[in-house]
């Protein structure tokens, strides 16, 4: 499933996943915010960590990145778009 495109004042985040069962297995980002290189520090922090939760809970029950909130927040919305259409 692709999520759509969570446009954040930052830049668009957008995620595919692959699912199992009804549980989420892989999580693929396939655009995150990159106009400066802040962005690109802070998505190389934070991104690893989203996926890294997502794919061991199998759900979007997931936390926020602390200093990464903007994404976090982006992160979230494609991937409740992606299940949505589950």
């Amino acid at each position: 499933m692709t999520g759509s495109v969570a446009s954040t004042r930052w830049g668009p985040v957008q995620l595919k996943l692959t699912m199992s069962g009804g549980t989420i297995t892989k999580v693929t980002v396939l655009e995150q915010p990159s106009g400066n290189p802040k962005d690109t520090e802070i998505n190389a922090q934070a991104l690893p960590i989203l996926i890294k939760e997502t794919e061991q809970t199998g759900n979007a029950k997931i936390d926020m990145v602390s200093g990464a909130t903007v994404t976090s927040t982006g992160y979230t919305q494609s991937l409740q778009s992606a299940l949505d259409q589950a």
